[in-house]
């Protein structure tokens, strides 16, 4: 069962950093960077919704003390005290750990991952300022950080950490700070769960309108595979004007004949769930107005449901602090009320009582659907026909008690 909510859990965070398990290896040892050489590495998505948008590690290497580390940023905790709530709430703690590069490489190549390794044009100055500040990030009083999935996450704490080692400036090839991109991070969520429909569903469902913004390339780098091409255009200009790549080689050192289309989810997709219930509720709500039957059970179940989803989005909507989930329209379709005025709503249908709620509730939907194409967030197709079904529902009651409201006057 705890599986499940970690599961559901994820589907509301989007994470971009999977970690890895991870035998914590002392760094004491770290020395000055002669004879040793640093890398970025990028790993491919794996099939879990916490791997799709694959992760990024820092590779230390020491020829003269044997050394060979993975410094990676995506450890976790799930035995942490009210970790699904903190999680929920924004309020998620991560930290850096440190494994064995044959530990991290055996890992990966077991869950079919590729690995990508840029070699780091550092000065032996650099290298070791670099090493400097992984190791303090290290130690115990710093490795932990409050992490955010866009802006503070496994991708982007070794870009911060070997920008500040740079001894001048590190320049990108595009302007990192012009937000007339055309892309926003809905766009990216969509990109890294393609063949994944249910997860990118419930990431929409979470997702709010400032999900839909145009964001900068330096936003982007929130995604490993953005860092690690933007990486490889980056140049250093050091304070004497001198000009050199970032990346001196790139290779792959993790290569299991796997990509993404391996790892795709099949299935029935949330859409055709939809429209399945449209039809079935369609089809009941016809049954039920020739035969003059409430056939009530089915808005049980159906505002039950859209009750407990509308609890989700408030919840994400009103309290969390993770990013762009605020504010949310799909609100108006999924919202606390649905569940909380359900006895009352059950009773009016049951009673054949005109429902002022149903009323309502048919407007405000109705509203929604014309409103769709200008309402300032995308929303997945799939959310039509379900609203569709409640829409229906409401305007049941209505047209029932109605007719049963001509049959009295008569």
């Amino acid at each position: 069962m705890k599986q499940h909510l970690i599961f559901i859990i994820y589907l509301f965070a989007f994470l971009t950093c999977s970690s890895v398990s991870v035998t914590q290896t002392g760094i004491q040892e770290i020395d000055t960077p002669d004879s040793t050489r640093i890398s970025l590495l990028t790993c491919a998505p794996g099939g879990e919704i916490y791997f799709l948008f694959g992760h990024t590690a820092i590779r230390y290497e020491n020829y003269t003390r044997d050394i060979d580390v993975i410094f990676n940023y995506g450890i976790f905790n799930f035995d942490a005290p009210h970790f699904i709530l903190r999680f929920a709430l924004g309020n998620t703690d991560y930290q850096l750990g440190v494994t064995d590069y044959n530990h991290f490489t055996r890992e990966y190549n077991s869950q079919g991952r590729d690995v990508w390794q840029q070699v780091l044009n550092l000065t032996p100055r650099e290298k070791e300022k670099l090493i400097s500040l992984l190791e303090e990030n290290y130690r115990p009083e710093n490795r932990v950080y409050r992490y955010n999935f866009f802006y503070d996450n496994c991708a982007t704490r070794p870009r911060d950490q070997i920008e500040k080692a740079i001894d001048g400036v590190l320049q990108y090839a595009d302007n990192m700070t012009d937000n007339d991109t055309g892309v926003t991070f809905r766009d990216l969520l969509h990109k890294y769960s393609e063949g994944h429909l249910w997860s990118r569903f419930g990431m929409d469902m979470c997702m709010g309108s400032q999900a839909d913004k145009p964001i900068n390339r330096k936003l982007m780098m929130f995604v490993p595979f953005y860092l690690q091409e933007y990486f490889n255009t980056a140049r250093i200009i050091d304070k004497k004007g001198q000009i050199r790549p970032l990346v001196s080689s790139e290779e792959k050192i993790v290569v299991t004949g796997k990509n993404a289309i391996d790892f795709q989810s099949g299935g029935i997709t949330p859409m055709q769930s939809a429209l399945l219930l449209f039809i079935i509720v369609t089809v009941a709500t016809i049954y039920g107005l020739r035969q003059q039957r409430t056939l009530w059970g089915i808005d049980l179940i159906l505002f039950f449901s859209a009750g407990i989803a509308g609890c989700i989005l408030a919840f994400l909507t009103f309290l969390s602090q993770h990013p762009a989930v605020s504010p949310n329209y799909l609100l108006f379709v999924f919202h606390p009320l649905h569940l909380f005025c359900l006895p009352w709503i059950i009773n009016k249908i049951r009673k054949r009582q005109r429902s002022w709620y149903m009323q309502a509730n048919l407007i405000v939907l109705t509203l929604f659907i014309l409103l769709w194409a200008i309402i300032p967030q995308k929303f997945p197709i799939a959310i039509l026909p379900l609203a569709l079904c409640l829409l229906i529902r409401s305007g049941n009651n209505l047209i029932l008690t109605s007719r049963s409201s001509k049959k009295n006057e008569k």
